[in-house]
């Protein structure tokens, strides 16, 4: 699968999302500048990497948002190709409309930095199709605004589609629902809250977010 790592200003976790793609989806996997008018030919999927972009100056993910290389990912993502959205980047992602809802302060208004478990709660998408129903998984947070709202009519909507992906088995920051990843209708857009790139090796503490490649790649392979 063919992986482009967005680099915003302030990106500090593309480098871990560059070697987990290249580990367990594209050994060529490669950097594109925020304001690249375009994608790499033949890009599969764009992962928008987690940090502080902009420094999170006006709201996380706000300015990123509007960076020239987001019209590309718009039109990458509207023609079905995939987008995962990590922290910054699931913050990016609903900041630019391709995804619902916003992220907020966290519940105790700390910067948490930990492992939490999260449950699956569907395979039936592109990104977890190599989990069990149910299962539960050990990813780490790291953030200071991930506390997910959506109005309730939203929520409903999520819910009742099958959107909610990740849900937090102990809630950190008081997201809504325990919501901790939702795709989009279409179930080719991903955010999520936890760092499913910094778990994929023993020597980091979890290998469980090996699953969110994993099941990407299953799909190449499938295609």
């Amino acid at each position: 699968m063919k992986t482009a790592v967005i680099q915003f200003p302030g990106s500090n976790c593309d480098g871990d999302a560059l070697h987990a793609a290249r580990l367990l989806l594209d050994e060529s996997a490669q950097f594109v500048w925020h304001t690249e008018p375009g994608l790499p030919a033949g890009t599969d999927l764009v992962f928008l990497p987690g940090g502080f972009s902009y420094g999170d100056h006006l709201r996380s993910g706000a300015i990123a948002a509007r960076s020239p290389i987001m019209q590309a990912v718009k039109a990458h993502a509207e023609r079905g190709g995939y987008v995962l959205g990590v922290c910054n980047g699931f913050q990016v992602l609903t900041e630019s409309g391709l995804l619902p809802g916003a992220l907020s302060r966290n519940r105790e208004l700390h910067f948490m930095c930990k492992p939490v478990h999260l449950r699956v709660e569907t395979t039936q998408t592109a990104f977890t199709g190599a989990y069990a129903q149910g299962q539960v998984i050990e990813i780490p947070i790291a953030h200071g605004e991930g506390n997910y709202y959506a109005d309730p009519e939203t929520i409903a909507a999520l819910e009742g589609n099958g959107q909610v992906v990740f849900r937090y088995v102990d809630n950190p920051n008081g997201s809504l629902n325990d919501i901790a990843g939702i795709v989009n209708q279409r179930g080719n857009v991903l955010g999520m809250m936890p760092h499913p790139e910094r778990a994929v090796e023993a020597l980091l503490g979890s290998e469980d977010g090996q699953g969110v490649f994993r099941s990407l790649a299953a799909v190449t392979v499938g295609a």
